[in-house]
């Protein structure tokens, strides 16, 4: 792969006309706009499971918000999207620490803050602030939780929470990415305790063109572009 930062326009993402910049966060940067794109935060996902019994440690939603924060910090977004699944069921809100709720309250100052309704999340919770839509259309960009086939240019999504894998000098990489062809872009899952499903696996049948997928790979430091034609899957 070669080494090119968020900034780089050769890592740049286009969609139906617009310049999208991929963030090593997850975070997808729409500049001309100020608005920074996040998908599937799960928040309270780690509560949840310990819920249902699961030994995990319970601090997912502390992790993702923080990794929010320096986005926010570094992009300074006068607009924030959130696609959906942005908290892990209908009871998150109920179960949302004070700290964590103060800590949301302060990132959503100052700036407009909205969530787009997932299947885990349809209706928001009534004790977090921010604009609730089904979708959302914005300069040519229609921004929903789930992708549709069948759905016009310019759709992002989230809910698939995409991966690819390559084969670099003999090992395989696999690694979170932003996966498009031009007409549509589906985000990687942004949460803390979130995992990913290969681009190549079935589920994403007819979302894109083969001959022009490619898959933006998210590595510590930087995100690199990755011709579908090289990907391989798990």
């Amino acid at each position: 792969m070669i080494d090119r930062s968020a900034e780089d326009p050769v890592a740049a993402i286009h969609v139906a006309g617009a310049v999208l910049m991929p963030d090593p966060s997850g975070a997808l940067w729409w500049p001309s706009e100020a608005v920074l794109v996040v998908a599937d935060l799960h928040l309270e996902k780690g509560s949840a499971l310990a819920g249902r019994g699961a030994l995990v440690p319970p601090y997912d939603t502390a992790a993702t918000l923080e990794r929010l924060a320096r986005v926010i910090e570094t992009r300074r977004p006068r607009t924030v999207i959130s696609l959906g699944d942005s908290f892990h069921d209908v009871g998150a809100g109920d179960r949302f620490p004070e700290p964590y709720r103060a800590r949301l309250a302060a990132l959503q100052h100052g700036r407009d803050w909205l969530w787009i309704a997932g299947n885990h999340d349809p209706t928001p919770p009534a004790t977090i602030s921010g604009d609730w839509f089904e979708e959302l259309a914005v300069g040519g960009l229609v921004f929903r939780h789930e992708p549709d086939a069948a759905a016009p240019d310019g759709e992002i999504a989230g809910h698939l929470h995409p991966s690819a894998r390559v084969r670099l000098r003999g090992r395989s990489v696999r690694r979170r990415c932003f996966a498009g062809d031009g007409r549509r872009l589906v985000m990687p899952a942004f949460g803390a305790f979130t995992g990913g499903l290969n681009i190549l696996d079935k589920a994403y049948s007819g979302l894109f063109e083969r001959q022009a997928l490619a898959a933006w790979m998210i590595g510590d430091k930087a995100v690199y572009p990755i011709a579908g034609r090289r990907l391989v899957p798990d």
